[in-house]
């Protein structure tokens, strides 16, 4: 498939996915009037979409000036984030310049206490981004082209989250849902078991599936400085499934006590899964293998046959070795994760947010860029095998790579949807980031819930 992108002003971009392989070719393109490149007919024949450059003329003469962007998007994301860059590049002079980190959250306060702040961060935590204004009075208030854009494509509440004390921050930039089980559709069929609708239905076939000599369930929490968070990630959609999403609020904005009873009864309905040593941790080891295994190898035991299912967000399908097949009928898919209520279907959400440092006017229009349907179309185009989506409603699902990506785009921007955002992201950092995280490691090590919560809950600021 051929996919072109049309820079309007001053260059045409392709961006041109075949397979495994992604080509990026740049060629000059006629003038200002959209037309200078790559249209045409027939299904070999790439499609055009225009990036206005116009739009970034009121940040004046950018040539040759650079941005530097923080991030904890590595590879093998980091070089698509890359090249869908390349557009506003093209139409400004601009150079991006790109630094990942898996160390982001922990070393981002240390270079901001430092002085030495980049330009862009993107930050994947609200709480972190509240953490940041008050603690330290370093990020800068988005300008009003990004604020623009974000009112024009993004609903309401995901500006809320960028937003801190009445004044606007941060722009959305990628989302996430993290709501899914990973499975092997074709071990399922061999063995005749069905998807489960329910949480009930999940936990008889994880019954069945011990019963018939096998272990279900595998996981991993490993994630450098940051390990431990996708046990947060289980807790917040059990939190959902089993107390609600009024309660998840009041949870997360501290209006009930981190130990209630009822986040006590979430953690220990996990537990059922996550501390059942009949259950997990399929090919990987004992229960303790959890807090040692990198979150990114969680679930590869499936392909080797060892391990049933693994509990993951829309961007692990991007953690699968080369060569899987991501699909309903491929090697690896992915469903819903049940719950046994009827009246709502929750789902937990989470994503990015792009902060800046200084307002530099290439900052600022490299900011405006992130917040537009452009960049999100462009950031579409370039991730041939699919694992990214956005809530951006300017995104066209048709760019999106798999059925897998389109799917969670429309859960996204299904107005019905009960959606929450990742609640250890809106949390203080020192909870959300902090101590929720170690909580998770110490929990799954041995620790009992009641110590977890308590340590948590003592934490708060």
């Amino acid at each position: 498939m051929t996919r072109t992108m049309t820079v309007t002003k001053r260059r045409t971009y392709a961006a041109i996915a075949g397979g495994a392989a992604l080509a990026l070719t740049l060629a000059a393109c006629g003038g200002d009037d959209g037309e200078g490149g790559g249209g045409g007919g027939g299904d070999d024949e790439p499609t055009a979409s225009s990036i206005d450059c116009e739009a970034y003329d009121e940040f004046g003469d950018l040539e040759g000036t650079t941005v530097n962007v923080y991030t904890s998007i590595v590879e093998p994301e980091q070089q698509t984030q890359e090249d869908s860059y390349d557009p506003f590049e093209e139409c400004t002079g601009v150079e991006v310049k790109y630094e990942g980190s898996r160390e982001f959250e922990a070393q981002l306060l240390v270079r901001i206490q430092a002085g030495n702040a980049p330009d862009i961060a993107y930050l994947p935590q609200p709480g972190l981004l509240r953490t940041i204004v008050e603690d330290f009075d370093a990020i800068v208030p988005a300008p009003d082209a990004t604020a623009a854009n974000v009112d024009e494509y993004f609903s309401e509440s995901w500006k809320d989250y960028g937003t801190v004390d009445g004044t606007f921050y941060a722009a959305p930039l990628g989302s996430n849902v993290k709501s899914y089980v990973w499975y092997s559709p074709s071990m399922f069929a061999d063995a005749g078991y069905e998807v489960p609708q329910t949480w009930d239905e999940m936990i008889d076939l994880s019954d069945q599936i011990v019963a018939d000599g096998q272990m279900p369930w595998c996981a991993g929490f490993g994630s450098g400085d940051a390990t431990g968070w996708p046990g947060t990630d289980w807790i917040e959609d059990v939190v959902l499934r089993t107390a609600g999403p009024e309660v998840y609020d009041q949870w997360y904005t501290h209006e009930i006590p981190f130990n209630d009873p009822q986040i006590v009864e979430a953690f220990d309905t996990a537990g059922e899964i996550l501390k059942n040593d009949e259950y997990v941790n399929a090919g990987l080891g004992g229960i303790d293998s959890i807090a040692t295994t990198e979150w990114t190898a969680g679930g590869v035991p499936i392909l080797a046959g060892q391990c049933w299912m693994h509990r993951a967000a829309n961007f692990y399908q991007t953690q699968w070795p080369e060569g899987t097949e991501v699909g309903e009928d491929g090697d690896v898919f992915a469903f819903y994760l049940p719950t046994n209520q009827t009246d709502v279907r929750p789902v937990l959400g989470g994503g990015e947010f792009v902060g800046a440092f200084n307002d530099r006017p290439e900052v600022q229009a490299f900011q405006t860029y992130l917040s537009s349907a452009d960049w999100a179309n462009a950031k579409a185009l370039t991730t041939p095998m699919g694992g990214w989506v956005s809530a951006n409603n300017g995104l066209d699902p048709e760019n999106l790579a798999t059925t897998f990506d389109q799917l969670s785009a429309e859960i996204l921007a299904d107005p019905d949807a009960v959606i929450r955002f990742d609640a250890s992201d809106l949390m203080p950092g020192e909870v959300g980031a902090g101590t929720f995280w170690t909580g998770m490691v110490d929990w799954v090590t041995g620790s009992s819930t009641q110590e977890v919560v308590d340590r948590i809950e003592a934490s708060w600021p």
